[in-house]
């Protein structure tokens, strides 16, 4: 029997890049998993197809995380059919990078939506049917902890707050027998920051390993944390940043 056989994962994102590959990776471990897109119906209709094409059990709902009716309701929807969630993964995030003058209410209150809001909302609708072993897992950023480059202001501000929010969230879930953990990734290659891209050659002399790293990279780390292997980690704020943060 495959590790998560049974088990009814809900990935926010997962049309593509790193919320794509955890899609894959969780559903290679026999889970169901639901993923939400917003513009990319190809792309997700086409990972879809692949890993049903396979066997294995995946079904999308187009809903905008910055929407909060929109992304409860996908989350509803779940729990109506399936009767509860397993694994939450908050993966869905966007970056606005440019000088502190520069931005405006809107790319706040947009990034703040998405990268914060987002993940409260989902957390709070998953989680009230989710039962004993079951796990929230939230794809946060090494710039929490560290900003190396101008423009990167919101975004650090926007994932920090997730640092505190994982703390608190172990609190409240630990005695239900819940974890929630915080992955935090450092320069992977995405299209949201290719390892070809402007901007990563500046990225890459403050890497320890000297490289970036692969979006099975991270997924590997989610899938570890949505197994049974990871039951006595909870609260934590795992970095995957090939040694940025160092």
């Amino acid at each position: 029997m495959k590790r998560l056989t049974n088990k009814i994962a809900f990935v926010t994102g997962g049309s593509r890049g790193m919320g794509a590959a955890i899609v894959n990776q969780l559903a290679q471990d026999g889970a169901t998993v639901v993923f939400t897109y917003v513009n990319g119906a190809n792309a997700a209709k086409e990972l879809q197809t692949n890993l049903q094409t396979k066997g294995l059990q995946v079904e999308t709902r187009q809903a905008d995380s910055a929407d909060p009716a929109a992304i409860v309701a996908a989350i509803n929807s779940v729990i109506t059919k399936y009767g509860h969630i397993d694994i939450l993964v908050n993966n869905a995030g966007i970056a606005v990078m440019k000088p502190f003058e520069d931005y405006t209410l809107e790319d706040y209150e947009q990034t703040m939506a998405i990268n914060t809001r987002a993940v409260f909302l989902a957390t709070q609708a998953a989680t009230r049917n989710m039962p004993a072993g079951g796990r929230v897992i939230t794809i946060g950023s090494c710039m929490a902890d560290r900003v190396i480059s101008a423009n990167g202001t919101l975004y650090s501000m926007s994932k920090s707050a997730l640092t505190a929010f994982n703390k608190g969230l172990a609190r409240d879930l630990g005695t239900k027998g819940i974890t929630t953990n915080l992955v935090q990734p450092g320069p992977i290659d995405t299209d949201m920051n290719p390892a070809d891209g402007p901007y990563s050659d500046h990225q890459r002399q403050h890497i320890a390993l000297g490289h970036y790293g692969k979006v099975k990279d991270v997924a590997d780390l989610v899938a570890f944390l949505a197994g049974p292997e990871s039951s006595y980690i909870n609260g934590s704020a795992l970095t995957i940043d090939g040694g940025m943060t160092s």
